[in-house]
């Protein structure tokens, strides 16, 4: 049996555990369960295919996923919701790219909603990741190099993400970090996943939103963040609010 590569590592609140699709693979690897409120688990627990998995009572994704990236055993760690969906050729052709590139920790993807169609505007092109082409980067759209990370002393920032008040912004931060560390991120048009559109009910331009996202600025750009705030409000003015949020946002107390 092929030694193990890759780990697919979920992070999941336990009534959601039931809802995890066994990944179809063709490489070798093994999955990886950060269950969040145990107490709540379902007792549907999948028993279609194998897992390790570890119980918590802390809530968070960034917490569940800095779970999931300490208990990886394997040399590459895909992120994973209960709501996707893998691609077995995207996924090799990605950790090809890596083994072929030691000098590369973070590699980002792409992914398709259920309709076939690409959740964002991707680059059709292998870019280099910075701190400006990688603010809508989604987890499941990562792979990384599980030591190198580790050895850069890199984790997801647990005071952002689903589950904290600033609830958005802790994939940028962790990548931002990770390039200020002197890491390596690349980003390859290859499709690796299938997730869902967004709902509807998203908080995009509320005062929650604007608040979250100036604090995530902050985070990434620390004294240059009214600069970027600034370009970012006027960017999106109308979903902002227009000018009523204007100066509020810029310096970073909405």
């Amino acid at each position: 049996m092929s030694e193990k590569i890759l780990t697919i590592g979920y992070s999941a609140l336990a009534n959601r555990v039931k809802n995890i699709t066994p990944p179809v693979v063709n490489l070798a690897h093994e999955v990886f369960i950060s269950i969040q409120e145990p107490e709540k688990l379902d007792l549907a627990f999948p028993n279609n295919f194998e897992f390790r998995s570890i119980k918590s009572n802390d809530l968070g994704v960034a917490k569940s996923r800095n779970v999931v990236l300490k208990n990886t055993k394997t040399k590459y760690l895909l992120f994973a919701d209960d709501e996707i969906v893998f691609l077995s050729d995207g996924i090799k052709s990605a950790i090809s790219y890596l083994e072929a590139n030691p000098d590369c920790d973070l590699l980002l993807t792409r992914a398709i909603d259920t309709n076939g169609v690409l959740r964002k505007d991707y680059s059709n092109k292998k870019e280099n990741l910075t701190k400006f082409n990688t603010a809508k980067a989604a987890t499941y759209e990562m792979i990384v190099r599980v030591d190198s990370v580790r050895n850069k002393d890199v984790a997801f920032d647990e005071m952002f993400g689903a589950g904290a008040e600033n609830y958005l912004g802790d994939e940028y931060i962790f990548i931002t970090d990770l390039l200020k560390k002197g890491g390596k991120g690349v980003f390859l048009p290859l499709t690796t996943a299938i997730h869902p559109e967004e709902s509807s009910g998203s908080r995009w331009g509320t005062e929650s939103d604007l608040r979250a996202r100036a604090q995530v600025f902050q985070r990434v750009f620390g004294r240059y963040a009214p600069f970027v705030r600034t370009a970012f409000y006027l960017k999106n003015f109308r979903k902002c609010g227009g000018f009523n949020n204007l100066v509020k946002f810029i310096i970073g107390k909405v």
